[in-house]
């Protein structure tokens, strides 16, 4: 059973040299460690997230920012 498209808010922390998932007031900060060149923070983020989640997630906006809008199947 399907329940819909959710958006959320991420805050990406590259070369954190961690990988962690965090929610502080709605917002999720996930720390990566890919730098942000060549869109290699953005590969990691959508692996975590997924792994996070267990659901697909794609990036909506925010491509080329450390702040993000994310939806998750």
């Amino acid at each position: 059973m399907k329940l819909g498209k959710k958006f959320l808010k991420v805050k990406v922390k590259p070369h954190a040299g961690e990988q962690s998932v965090e929610e502080q007031d709605g917002i999720y900060v996930v720390k990566l460690k890919s730098v942000p060149e060549n869109n290699k923070a953005n590969v990691e983020l959508l692996k975590v997230l997924k792994k996070y989640f267990g659901f697909p997630v794609k990036i909506k906006s925010g491509f080329t920012s450390r702040n993000k809008v994310v939806e998750v199947d």
